[in-house]
């Protein structure tokens, strides 16, 4: 869980066996940089889900995701809305599912997301440690979006 600099990313871009790179930083400043500097064919995908509509207005080429095993539609959608350049119909969808996005991280991955999926019926809640399952309070907030969104 290091940060990988700009400067560094951009040096692993030009080797010949490196394709890309899952960024996750959160610093739209260092995005910019690679986006900006990297080579035509080093692809950059968003390696959070509330980053993804930024990061492809900027160029990014697309998302490894954990949304996407809840809404997975929905996020290819994001997805390919962006890389078109139909922003409106992207920021749509994008704050839709915002909070979902978000709620995935409210304790450590994959729990919240294994959660949702066990209230969709789409998989049974059982967690090996060191994961265990989500705090009460935690489930109410989830099943309450999930409520929301229609997903239950």
């Amino acid at each position: 869980v290091t940060n990988i600099s700009a400067e560094t990313t951009l040096e692993l871009a030009r080797m010949e066996n490196i394709a890309g790179i899952k960024e996750a930083s959160g610093n739209l400043v260092q995005i910019m940089r690679i986006l900006q500097e990297k080579p035509e064919d080093f692809l950059v995908l968003s390696g959070d889900d509330s980053m993804t509509l930024p990061m492809l207005a900027m160029g990014a080429e697309g998302l490894i995701s954990v949304a996407s095993n809840v809404i997975p539609s929905e996020m290819t959608e994001i997805v390919k809305l962006g890389r078109h350049g139909e922003l409106e119909e992207a920021r749509k969808l994008h704050y839709r599912y915002l909070d979902l996005m978000e709620l995935n991280f409210v304790e450590s991955s994959p729990i919240p997301v294994k959660y949702a999926l066990s209230r969709m019926g789409k998989l049974k809640e059982v967690y090996r440690l060191p994961l265990c399952a989500m705090k009460e309070e935690n489930k109410r907030t989830m099943d309450q979006e999930l409520e929301k969104l229609g997903l239950l």
